[in-house]
């Protein structure tokens, strides 16, 4: 255990008393310091389970931030103005509560000693939406650094899109980011990508702390981690600070240094901030300081009552919480009252100046589109060559942008690829990094996230939390991969996050199997709360786009081709309307003369136009055949079931689906008796005409199926189905394993 200083005994304390002359505290703030290190101990310790350890340690930089530097109102948690922040480490998620209670947010000490159980207000990582107070889900480590980039990033956009010409630090949309990270944050690749791109963006009004306390869960982190944490920042461009409060052989909790630093780096404006504090993890809990015990489990009924009596505190007391200590802390309602009316005077004073950005902000914060935002929405015409459903997505971004000031994105590196940029519209980036290909500022609209997949994911999220934005962000399907924990969160998180998932099949051809998704499909349509969406020509694309954009309550994932899709002549009325697409799954085109069809192929994205082409040679047969373009299966499971049934009726047991993609979960739609044309193993390079036909996914295939379907309902259905495998052609690459 490090040696304290002495210092003087307040209240029975035995141990060194932080320093904290010129942050004014006095005996009843540190008295509330040692509150919250109390506070998180019996929490842990009364559910048996929890991570002590930081929380204590930090309960200092904790009660400072809310207490001393945050601008925050805890009578409206949604102010606009309020300094925004992010507990990357969620799994110290009393850091955040214990504050959250005593500034007066809501919380209750009931609610503390409900932690990590049912129904509680205190889950065991801090969750959106569920605690009030609370910006972001944190859970998995790197993704709250990562989406705090994203707030910093958002909040330099509506800066630009409501106030661009107030000098820095006048604006009524000027506030700033803070951030406290772990050593797991700090190791975890998403950050490191997402640091990366906010020195090179010059973030200025996002501090990071970082708890340095060389602790994980497997105990001391000189097994994994040994690098330069400051010299890695400093080299991505931040403006990097240390505060090591062991440093003088001693533990002196130097809270002026800490204030000095958050000054320091909220003054920096052209330099994102990182402020390395050591810390040791447990303080000041005699024999469980400093090392893994304190960190992932309780300390235990003694060592907590050894250190309420190093504290002052009586061993015998649980969840104690003096009446001096709350009124003080409670302060923070009276000092946010304050900070928000004199922001209302500046925010009237511009809603008076500029009306037209004031209407902007009223439909932004309301989340609201614009009267006849869709009327500029491009139709396509009919065209048998076709366009690819990544250039109609393309097109219909640049016709959006003037109406939709609050649409922006960009890609990861695959801009020309993935047709994200709104021709016309400037990058956001610093001024001089302007290039020839790309000219913009720092109020810019088109976004460079680089080769960052796994950030990107997490920016987005941390972009669409500032709120009044609508970000988008594009790669190759298969890389969403490297998406995935992000979406997630999106998903969890409700946010109407928007992904542009481009090459989405083998019909990607030449590229081969590394950049062909197979599983893709299924394992985002895995997520809950995720709507997939794969139209099937140029229009589809439209309708899609419009849906999406009409939901505020939930991510989507664009799923784009790379090939020429037709584009179907929708005005014979052969077909339907493709608003029609807005369902989920709809009738495309149906038998003849209306009557009962005898089978129904149903088909997203690229597979359609081959449903399309079975159906002629099935009619050619004699065959009554439904096709049915099923562009999200989220949307059509919450039509009605009176839809459903309408476009899939129960009674049609013959049924065929068709996708470039392996079959898992589309036997819900095809029944036991439906057939499922699929791909169930890895691609190969080749032109994608030469792929599906080598794969066996083409209308001879399709029709083979329907028959064999068709058969099947004659006879006692196999449970499970049949799974039907189309033989490759002589000498073709179908059999790879």
């Amino acid at each position: 255990m490090m040696s304290e200083e002495p210092g003087a005994v307040r209240g029975g304390r035995s141990v060194g008393s932080p320093v904290a002359e010129h942050a004014g505290w006095d005996d009843v703030d540190i008295r509330a310091v040692d509150t919250a290190r109390l506070l998180a101990a019996d929490a842990v310790q009364k559910v048996g389970n929890g991570h002590p350890g930081t929380a204590m340690s930090l309960a200092p930089l904790a009660y400072l931030l809310f207490q001393n530097v945050m601008k925050h109102d805890p009578a409206d948690d949604q102010w606009l103005d309020r300094d925004r922040f992010v507990l990357s480490c969620g799994h110290s998620s009393l850091t955040l509560y214990i504050q959250l209670y005593l500034a007066g947010y809501g919380l209750e000490l009931s609610d503390l000693e409900a932690y990590r159980t049912w129904g509680s207000a205190t889950p065991g990582h801090p969750e959106h939406h569920h605690t009030r107070g609370v910006e972001i889900t944190t859970g998995p480590l790197g993704q709250g650094l990562a989406s705090a980039v994203g707030m910093a990033m958002a909040a330099r956009r509506e800066r630009g899109l409501l106030d661009p010409d107030a000098e820095p630090g006048t604006s009524p949309f000027d506030h700033h980011v803070y951030v406290i990270a772990s050593d797991g944050d700090l190791m975890e690749g998403v950050a490191a990508e997402a640091a990366s791109l906010a020195g090179h963006q010059e973030l200025g009004d996002l501090t990071v702390f970082y708890d340095s306390n060389h602790i994980s869960i497997e105990d001391d982190t000189d097994v994994s981690f040994s690098e330069d944490v400051p010299a890695r920042f400093a080299a991505y461009g931040w403006h990097v600070q240390s505060v090591d409060w062991t440093i003088t052989g001693s533990y002196v909790e130097d809270v002026d240094a800490l204030l000095a630093a958050s000054r320091a780096a909220r003054a920096e404006t052209g330099r994102p901030s990182l402020i390395m504090l050591r810390t040791l993890i447990g303080w000041p809990a005699p024999t469980k300081q400093n090392n893994g015990k304190a960190h992932g489990s309780a300390l235990g009924e003694d060592e907590i009552a050894a250190t309420k009596e190093l504290l002052g505190f009586d061993p015998e007391e649980h969840f104690a919480v003096e009446d001096r200590v709350l009124a003080r802390t409670r302060h923070a309602a009276e000092r946010g009252r304050a900070a928000h009316a004199d922001w209302d005077e500046a925010f009237t004073a511009w809603r008076t100046a500029h009306p037209h950005r004031a209407a902007l902000l009223d439909r932004l914060r309301a989340q609201r589109l614009p009267d006849g935002w869709s009327d500029v929405l491009p139709a396509f015409p009919a065209d048998a060559k076709g366009m690819a459903t990544r250039a109609a997505s393309g097109e219909i971004l640049t016709a959006l942008a003037p109406v939709l000031p609050e649409l922006w994105g960009g890609s990861a590196d695959l801009a020309g690829s993935n047709n994200t940029t709104m021709d016309g519209e400037p990058s956001f980036l610093p001024s001089d990094r302007q290039t020839k290909d790309w000219k913009g500022g720092p109020y810019g609209r088109t976004l460079h996230f680089g080769i960052r997949e796994h950030a990107m994911g997490a920016i987005l999220n941390g972009m669409a939390l500032q709120s009044l934005t609508r970000p988008y962000g594009g790669t190759f399907l298969t890389f969403s991969d490297y998406m995935r924990p992000a979406v997630r969160l999106a998903a969890l998180m409700k946010l109407p996050v928007t992904y542009i998932w481009t090459h989405d099949s083998i019909g990607l051809g030449e590229d081969g199997p590394t950049h062909q998704p197979v599983e893709h499909l299924a394992a985002l349509r895995a997520i809950p709360g995720l709507d997939v969406v794969r139209p099937a020509d140029a229009n589809e694309t439209t309708a899609c786009w419009q849906t999406i954009l009409e939901h505020t309550d939930r991510p989507a994932g664009l799923i784009l081709s790379r090939q020429n899709l037709p584009v179907l002549d929708r005005s014979n009325g052969r077909y339907a309307p493709a608003l029609e697409a807005a369902r989920g799954g709809y009738t495309l085109t149906d038998t003849a003369d209306g009557t009962v069809p005898e089978v129904i192929l149903v088909a997203t994205g690229s597979e359609v136009h081959i449903a399309l082409d079975a159906r002629d040679v099935l009619t050619a047969e004699g065959l009554a055949v439904r096709v049915v373009s099923m562009p999200c299966r989220e949307w059509f499971a919450a039509q009605p079931q009176d839809y459903q049934d309408e476009v899939l009726p129960p009674a049609v047991h013959a049924r065929v689906s068709v996708e470039a993609g392996i079959g898992q979960g589309w036997r819900d739609i095809v029944g036991d008796a439906g057939r499922m044309i699929s791909l169930e193993h890895y691609g190969a390079s080749a032109d994608y005409q030469r792929l599906y036909a080598e794969f066996g996914i083409t209308p001879q295939a399709v029709a083979a199926a329907a028959r064999d379907s068709i058969h099947d309902t004659t006879r006692t259905p196999r449970p499970g189905g049949h799974q039907h495998t189309a033989a490759p052609s002589e000498g073709g690459t179908g059999d790879r394993p």
